[in-house]
């Protein structure tokens, strides 16, 4: 495995990580002090800042963008509600190529309001990712599907495996990847296998890191920092590079009680430390 003990250069700041009420100058700042590499903001955080200001801040910050989050959401009942979520898709992948992300980030979207079908949502997401990445090939932005955890199977992603994210790879073609968060894909028995398949096709696009904390007290907003809870992260990461990963390794915790209420130099202080010894 590569040696991240020296420094955070290949460590990147997800900045869901500091909490909703910080900003992406405070993000950009806080990386600089700490000596991270990279960032990846979410679009709230993009919008507040205005796209042409964020692209402006952080290239001059010498950051790499890992990543944007996020696109998705596709699932409607009905076509305008399928239109409007293909139009907010495509000015995602403009702003992620306004910032020359590394990637897309995807988060495809559950149930429709008052759905019960499952396949038909698993099919929407394929023709709205399909439709996506016609638009995304000539701005030359690469869509990273996350797979979730099978609890947000309903309500936020019904791609929920590795293996499933895959297989609507394979189908779709050149472009479209994977992002692996551990959170989500740790438990997964197959999930070494995956990440196998997933390298030899070039599609591992971007690593998020956290971990899952027993108990854990809420199951969007309690994540732990690395080292904090039960997920074996190095033997995570060396199945990584084993298939050819060579990328940042990105930390994304939403944790409204543990962390969110610390200073930010407590955060990134801590993430960087747990970067260089648990990851």
């Amino acid at each position: 495995m590569r040696d991240l003990s020296a420094d955070a250069k290949l460590m990147s700041l997800n900045t869901a990580t500091l909490g909703p009420k910080r900003s992406l100058k405070d993000a950009v700042e806080g990386c600089l002090r700490h000596g991270i590499g990279g960032i990846s903001p979410w679009r709230d955080k993009i919008a507040e800042a205005g796209l042409d200001e964020a692209a402006r801040m952080i290239k001059r910050a010498g950051l790499s963008v890992t990543g944007v989050c996020r696109g998705g959401m596709f699932p409607a009942a009905d076509a305008e509600g399928r239109r409007c979520a293909l139009e907010d898709n495509r000015r995602a992948v403009d702003e992620a190529a306004a910032l020359d992300s590394s990637c897309l980030v995807f988060v495809v979207g559950g149930l429709p309001p008052g759905s019960k079908d499952l396949k038909d949502a698993r099919a929407q997401v394929e023709d709205g990712l399909a439709a996506t990445l016609e638009y995304a090939r000539p701005a030359g932005v690469r869509l990273a599907i996350e797979p979730l955890h099978p609890m947000y199977a309903a309500d936020r992603a019904c791609v929920n495996t590795l293996g499933q994210a895959l297989d609507i790879c394979d189908r779709l073609g050149q472009g479209i990847g994977v992002a692996v968060d551990v959170y989500h894909v740790w438990w997964d028995p197959d999930l070494d296998r995956q990440i196998a398949r997933a390298g030899r096709d070039g599609r591992l696009y971007a690593y998020h890191l956290c971990d899952w904390m027993v108990p854990t007290t809420d199951l969007l907003l309690d994540r732990g920092m690395m080292g904090d809870g039960v997920i074996d992260l190095p033997a995570i990461r060396r199945t990584m590079e084993a298939a050819g990963y060579d990328g940042f390794c990105e930390v994304e915790i939403f944790s409204a009680n543990r962390w969110w209420p610390k200073t930010i130099d407590e955060i990134l202080g801590a993430m960087v430390a747990r970067g260089k010894t648990c990851i």
